[in-house]
């Protein structure tokens, strides 16, 4: 009598110990993280630089200046005193600029999101893949850039952030030159580095040390 055939069966736990197996992270977690803490640490030592609104605001302290060289000279020191209230100003106006304008709002934030998971903070061992087709990192690098281009230059999103920084340049000067500096202590040997440009330094700094490994793989 013959046997019965055999059905091969396979082993579902015979894979579990092959390298790249388990499904990896879409985003290099350890990189992102130093990235964040960076940002959070220059963001609190720029506000701790920031001087009271209350003097920002100080109405006894205005007056029209005589000519445009003394308006220059105002906005110079009122610049260097109030630094990082003017640049929280141009913030604030660019962010109330994307929430009344939704549509540029998501376009710059999946944007920003296309750079974070494509291409800064992907992990230099997973290959770009998508439609089925392998991406290189040039490849990938060279999408991003004509994507941005296009965002900023070709849609409304470019035109109104220049909008947004034009009217926050305009009231920073404004204020400026009509704020009296005489009363403000002025410390001529303070280094110019802090407060919020500090932070764009730093973050500028974070985001070269993130970038690092992507540029590396181009």
């Amino acid at each position: 009598m013959a046997s019965p055939a055999t059905l091969p069966i396979s082993n579902p736990q015979s894979n579990s110990g092959v390298p790249g197996s388990q499904s990896q992270p879409p985003i290099n977690t350890p990189a992102f993280r130093s990235f964040i803490s960076r940002i959070s640490s220059s963001l609190r030592h720029s506000f701790s630089q920031r001087r009271p609104w209350s003097e920002l605001i100080d109405r006894t302290s205005m007056s029209r200046p005589e000519s445009l060289a003394e308006a220059y000279s105002r906005i110079r020191k009122n610049f260097s005193y109030f630094r990082v209230n003017y640049i929280t100003l141009l913030a604030l106006v660019l962010a109330i600029s994307l929430i009344s304008h939704p549509f540029s709002l998501l376009v710059l934030l999946g944007l920003l999101a296309s750079w974070a998971f494509l291409y800064l903070f992907r992990p230099s061992d997973q290959p770009l893949i998508l439609f089925g087709r392998n991406f290189s990192d040039r490849e990938t690098l060279g999408i991003l850039v004509v994507l941005t281009v296009f965002v900023v230059f070709l849609t409304s999103v470019g035109s109104l952030l220049i909008s947004a920084l034009m009217v926050g340049l305009a009231m920073v000067c404004a204020h400026g030159a009509f704020r009296i500096p005489e009363d403000l202590f002025l410390d001529d040997q303070e280094p110019t580095n802090t407060g919020f440009l500090s932070f764009l330094g730093g973050a500028a700094s974070s985001a070269a040390a993130a970038a690092a490994p992507a540029v590396s793989r181009v």
